[in-house]
């Protein structure tokens, strides 16, 4: 007996992804319904050898289906998650709505897999920011052995952290700048993109910081600790898929650099890359559509005490997004729900 499972925001990048990672882990799935706006409506997409045809997500009946996993932004999640939540189907979010809520769990399975049981609060367990789901993947294991002070981290987020249409303006202004006819002004970034890097991802807030940079202050402490200190410039990159993040760690004790990459090849959901020659380490364009966090450039920091560097790599739509979400579905399963 398996699971009745809904995607909603199925006809997105990362709804998509949720689809095509359900049937490559073969989640235990009875029967699984791909929602949409209306303006998608009857919109196919796959599901392993399957296609499926959208249904309303306006009004979809949310009563006897186990699961939801929502990639339909915040906007839309407030209006729908409630209704899902009530009618007794638990809601995976992959929207910033409910990561700083004190009722709803915020989960990255290899780092804080037990806060699942949390869920029943709300019936809601949220998916945490993409730049934030890769680093702590890789902090986590560094942080039990030898507890992180402190961690100042800049990202190199590429275009499809914006979606479809960051994905769509980036192919069209590379097009552009060989063709000196064609013109096509920034529109969903704030600047060019094509051939550029623009340090300012979401909405500036008040101290400086932008959003995105307060969502992995939060987050971080939220899922790893609240001692930890944290710093981080955002910054998008022309890059299609797969965020990267240069991060330096300052740890209470001394963590020597072969221990720590010994480390980290023994952990959960890392695959470590660190060859000192060329070509001997992790860049976005290899990480599409693998599963992995990728770490490579391990090396101590000498400028302070008990410090290191990492490089860290993942597929932003899949650790960052997708995947995450469901294999938040799988560890609610097998430790609460119990079907399938």
């Amino acid at each position: 007996m398996g699971y009745k499972v809904v995607v909603a925001g199925a006809t997105g990048n990362v709804g998509r992804e949720m689809l095509n990672i359900l049937a490559e882990r073969e989640f235990p799935v009875d029967e699984i319904a791909a929602l949409a706006s209306r303006k998608s409506l009857g919109t196919e997409v796959s599901f392993g050898d399957k296609t499926l045809k959208t249904k309303d997500l306006d009004t979809f009946d949310f009563t006897g289906w186990d699961i939801a996993l929502f990639a339909i932004g915040s906007d839309a999640t407030k209006i729908y998650a409630p209704k899902a939540a009530k009618a007794g189907c638990v809601v995976i979010d992959n929207s910033s709505l409910y990561r700083y809520d004190p009722d709803v769990p915020l989960v990255v399975p290899e780092v804080n897999a037990d806060a699942v049981t949390g869920y029943a609060k709300k019936n809601i367990i949220a998916n945490p920011n993409c730049s934030t789901a890769q680093m702590v993947v890789a902090l986590k294991p560094l942080h039990d052995r030898a507890t992180i002070k402190r961690v100042v981290v800049s990202t190199y987020q590429s275009v499809s952290g914006a979606g479809k249409e960051g994905m769509d303006e980036l192919w069209d202004q590379t097009k552009a700048v060989y063709n000196p006819t064609a013109d096509v002004p920034a529109k969903k970034f704030t600047k060019q993109i094509a051939f550029n890097v623009i340090p300012h991802i979401d909405v500036f807030m008040e101290d400086g910081q932008t959003k995105e940079e307060w969502k992995m202050v939060a987050e971080t402490k939220k899922i790893l600790s609240k001692d930890i200190k944290v710093t981080a410039t955002c910054v998008r990159v022309p890059v299609f898929v797969g965020h990267s993040e240069a991060v330096n760690i300052e740890f209470e004790s001394h963590l020597d650099e072969a221990e720590a990459r010994d480390i980290l090849r023994e952990s959960p959901g890392i695959m470590v890359i660190d060859k000192r020659e060329n070509g001997g380490y992790v860049t976005p364009i290899e990480c599409v559509g693998d599963y992995a966090t990728f770490i490579s450039r391990i090396r101590q920091d000498p400028t302070i005490d008990n410090g290191l560097n990492i490089w860290v790599v993942s597929d932003n739509l899949r650790k960052g997004a997708a995947l995450n979400a469901v294999q938040i579905a799988e560890v609610l399963g097998q430790r609460c729900l119990k079907k399938g």
